[in-house]
């Protein structure tokens, strides 16, 4: 199973977001974690490669779980999702994984992304403790299925 980090790193009312050319979808910046690494080290270190932002005290918001049905069966990954408010560096416009962008946190909703993004997201902005999610794509990522724990208001 692969394992992926990634932050929300909020600034001014924003997040800084990545668009990947392949959907058109917007993501959080981040990557799959290396042997050996904690999910606190990935985090930074992907943050870093993917942003040119060094991120400071990332704090764990989301433990997902993926499955994308694909033709031969399921693919399945966990995520593990960070708030980060402070960081330094220079952000990068783009990368090999795509553009770079800060988003107006009231804009996030309107953006195409896969949709159990926004649910992580947006407890990751507004909730006080670890959220343990489950989402289920179909192989062209229409949500299928989740859970929520806690459910979001």
């Amino acid at each position: 199973m692969q394992r992926v980090t990634n932050c929300v790193f909020f600034k001014d009312g924003k997040v800084l977001m990545l668009r990947k050319p392949s959907r058109g979808f917007w993501a959080l910046p981040g990557g799959k974690m290396e042997p050996k690494e904690t999910v606190k080290e990935a985090v930074v270190r992907e943050y870093l490669e993917e942003t040119g932002i060094r991120i400071k005290d990332p704090v764990l918001k989301s433990i997902s779980t993926f499955l994308v049905d694909e033709g031969n069966g399921v693919h399945e990954w966990m995520m593990f999702t960070f708030l980060a408010k402070d960081g330094e560096g220079q952000t990068k416009e783009t990368t090999d994984e795509g553009i770079l962008q800060w988003q107006p946190v009231q804009e996030i909703g309107n953006l195409p992304m896969a949709e159990g993004d926004r649910f992580i997201i947006r407890h990751a902005l507004n909730g006080n403790e670890i959220m343990y999610n489950s989402f289920h794509y179909s192989s062209d990522y229409r949500l299928l299925s989740y859970r929520l724990d806690p459910e979001l208001a």
